[in-house]
């Protein structure tokens, strides 16, 4: 790629949006905690650690919470299924069951009596016999119906227990993406809040000495972006690498997978998929979904997992640098592998 054109996706990249916005209902506001400029105002320093701490942590929430929703729809699909198969399972046992009670109608209307004396006072006592053996074939097939009746009836059963299984396990994912999504809220109103701290013109450095951090970590200093010439492990890597690429300035949005903005493993998700890959949904999943190998291998296109609990993703553009949507407020942008602690590389 052409150095003036890497600066220019690196400048568009390191552009800042003025606040928050999510996917899942947040937006930006609320009351300052102190008037700007006024002796209790937070620094701005102070604000942009907390800030950067509460951001994190949502996004902790925000994994458990496209996980839970994963769930969600992996249930609600097998849940389907299920009861679908048990009322089929239902109306095939219902005929079974007329089956057998037709059977015993008969034989009732028969009088029941023992076959010995049905043979002594037959006038035909051959004929007799011939119906006794059909009779005893009839009987066999009705022992029969009545296992396969029991049979069914167990499995039935068992369906069921599974059917209720899912639908507790459903209820309890939906219980969960409600205390996930209450957790982000109030995470991004108390970091939203912070910022409404500091007076506009302090929001505008913050936001301003963001980019040049960024910046300085990507280009390591100099005033261009070094990607290396290594090659991607594989087409679709390049391929997924350049689809990331091509979402650089993009927002980041709280449980987005594009096109127009991602969280972070929502652009992992969004890239991939245009190279013809699926992955899972969160960078946890994410993190098993290929091959583990050290980040002295990193190749472009390679995904990259960070923290210890992996609840953040980036991909591997080369020298050192990585490609992710990094946190509300910025965009999809150009980062040092190095900003972050490295728990994983995934090759796919």
């Amino acid at each position: 790629m052409p150095v003036h054109r890497r600066s220019r996706l690196l400048a568009r990249a390191l552009v800042l949006t003025a606040a928050a916005t999510t996917a899942i209902g947040v937006t930006p506001g609320g009351s300052a905690q102190a008037a700007p400029g006024s002796p209790d105002a937070p620094s701005r320093k102070d604000v942009k650690s907390q800030v950067e701490q509460l951001y994190d942590e949502a996004e902790q929430a925000s994994e458990k919470y496209n996980a839970a929703l994963e769930a969600q729809k992996r249930l609600q699909g097998e849940t389907t299924i299920l009861q679908g198969e048990i009322a089929t399972a239902q109306d095939e046992l219902n005929d079974l069951r007329g089956d057998l009670a037709a059977v015993a109608g008969a034989e009732y209307r028969g009088g029941g009596m023992a076959r010995t004396a049905q043979l002594m006072l037959s006038s035909d006592p051959e004929g007799y016999l011939s119906r006794a053996r059909t009779l005893d074939q009839a009987a066999t097939r009705q022992q029969e119906t009545l296992h396969e009746v029991v049979t069914r009836q167990r499995r039935l059963d068992q369906r069921r227990a599974e059917a209720a299984g899912k639908l507790e396990a459903l209820e309890q994912t939906r219980r969960t993406l409600a205390d996930s999504k209450q957790d982000i809220q109030q995470r991004l109103a108390k970091a939203q809040k912070l910022l409404n701290s500091l007076s506009a013109s302090e929001r505008a450095r913050m936001t301003a000495q963001d980019a040049r951090d960024a910046e300085q970590r990507a280009t390591r200093g100099t005033d261009r972006l070094d990607l290396g010439d290594a090659p991607a492990a594989s087409e679709r890597g390049a391929a997924a690498l350049a689809a990331a690429v091509r979402m650089i300035g993009s927002p980041y949005v709280y449980g987005s997978t594009g096109p127009r903005a991602f969280d972070c493993s929502g652009l992992m998700y969004y890239s991939w998929r245009q190279a013809g890959v699926t992955l899972p949904r969160t960078s946890q999943a994410q993190a098993y979904a290929g091959q583990r190998i050290s980040l002295s291998e990193a190749r472009p296109g390679d995904l990259v997992i960070f923290y210890r609990d992996m609840h953040h993703v980036g991909m591997y553009a080369g020298g050192g640098v990585i490609v992710h949507a990094p946190y509300p407020g910025a965009r999809v942008r150009y980062e040092s592998v190095n900003a972050m602690p490295v728990s994983g590389v995934v090759r796919l």
